[in-house]
């Protein structure tokens, strides 16, 4: 990927796009999550395998409600980014234990449905597709995950009126995007089967109120006590899983730390220019325009200019349009282009095999539990 200067993905190149205690009262934290060593000997699937899966490993393993609605291993679901999350990244996930998730948002239907059909042709592993409900042709969308039967959709940006009866008659487990608890507790009473809770530290669109992920997803946990929650934004190692764990979630998701791996199919400039930020690199962009958290570029400078200056909107709506992810993702524009990226990526300096970021954020939960449960003594 980095002598090419372009995706990564197979699908890249030809792929057409447009633009407390738990619920069985249990005190003690660290075995409230039943974690449990397990060894065990995985043979190689049928329809493909990581390397290694035919070796003897120790693999702790969180059972949540997460893992049991889900049938995943681990509480992790990796975020459905524009662009990056493309099936290479999706497999890898999911071979590894973890939710792994296409990110239909730019995406064309045939490319939609042939991404699907990759993974599924090589694994029986959980994964879901991710769809933003005001993109363009959003019915198709849905229609071809539907008939491609994508065991998992996990919707956003909409009201889940528009699937829920017809997935989850079908069989499907919903998950649904919130960014306010007022929106889950309308995304439960529509029959939604867990929720993605997205505080103000994640890339890309987090909630316009600007509530970080810390108080939020604490708030809709209590607001919500019978589903699975998700928390999102700003966690970016094995510690925040553990953190969001300790708040009452059911998982993680993590955006910024799957988009630093190798399968992530964005332009190696935009990876490459991420390794080098750090915590206060990212700024909100956009307040009132449907705001993005991106990093500090001459495009975030230059609208934040406007911004200062109180400039119409007209003018600071014309700069904002000016640019697109796909700019930066597709292209490797980091100066001009909307590269999205949540303030997590200050904690990341590395870009792993997806498969080997998930086994290593399962090592680091299981020592950040474990030293929760030392505490007790």
């Amino acid at each position: 990927m980095a002598g090419e200067g372009r995706p990564s993905t197979v699908f890249s190149a030809g792929q057409k796009h447009v633009d407390g205690r738990d619920e069985h009262g249990h005190d003690d934290l660290y075995e409230s999550f039943r974690c449990s060593r397990a060894t065990e000997i995985r043979k190689p699937d049928s329809r493909g395998s990581e390397p290694g899966h035919d070796k003897i490993k120790t693999m702790t393993r969180l059972r949540t409600r997460l893992t049991e609605l889900l049938g995943i291993e681990h509480p992790i679901i990796q975020g459905g980014m524009s662009w990056a999350a493309g099936p290479e990244l999706a497999l890898a996930v999911s071979q590894a234990g973890a939710l792994g998730v296409i990110g239909a948002g730019p995406m064309y239907p045939d490319a939609l449905r042939a991404a699907i059909r990759f993974v599924k042709e090589r694994t029986n592993r959980p994964y879901a597709v991710n769809v933003p409900l005001y993109r363009n042709q959003a019915d198709l969308i849905l229609d071809i995950i539907f008939e491609e039967e994508v065991p998992i959709l996990m919707a956003a940006q909409g009201g889940p009126q528009k699937y829920i009866e017809r997935f989850k008659a079908g069989g499907r487990k919903c998950l649904h995007v919130v960014a306010a608890p007022s929106h889950a507790e309308k995304a439960a009473a529509a029959g939604v089967d867990g929720l993605i809770v997205v505080g103000s530290e994640a890339g890309g669109h987090p909630p316009p109120n600007e509530v970080g992920t810390l108080v939020l997803a604490r708030r809709v946990v209590a607001a919500v006590p019978h589903l699975p929650v998700v928390a999102s934004g700003g966690i970016a190692d094995g510690a925040g899983i553990a953190a969001v764990l300790a708040l009452g979630c059911d998982g993680a998701q993590l955006g910024t730390r799957f988009l630093m791996t190798q399968e992530a199919g964005v332009h190696a400039a935009y990876k490459e220019r991420l390794l080098q930020a750090e915590v206060d690199d990212t700024a909100l962009v956009g307040r009132g325009l449907g705001v993005i958290r991106m990093l500090k570029n001459s495009f975030a400078e230059r609208y934040a200019a406007a911004e200062m200056a109180a400039a119409p909107k007209e003018e600071r709506e014309k700069i904002f349009k000016s640019s697109s992810l796909k700019l930066a993702a597709l292209e490797g524009n980091i100066d001009e282009g909307k590269v999205e990226v949540g303030q997590g990526i200050g904690l990341i300096d590395d870009l792993p095999p997806a498969g080997e970021l998930v086994r290593r954020l399962v090592e680091e939960c299981d020592t950040a539990l474990a030293r929760l449960g030392r505490l007790r003594g």
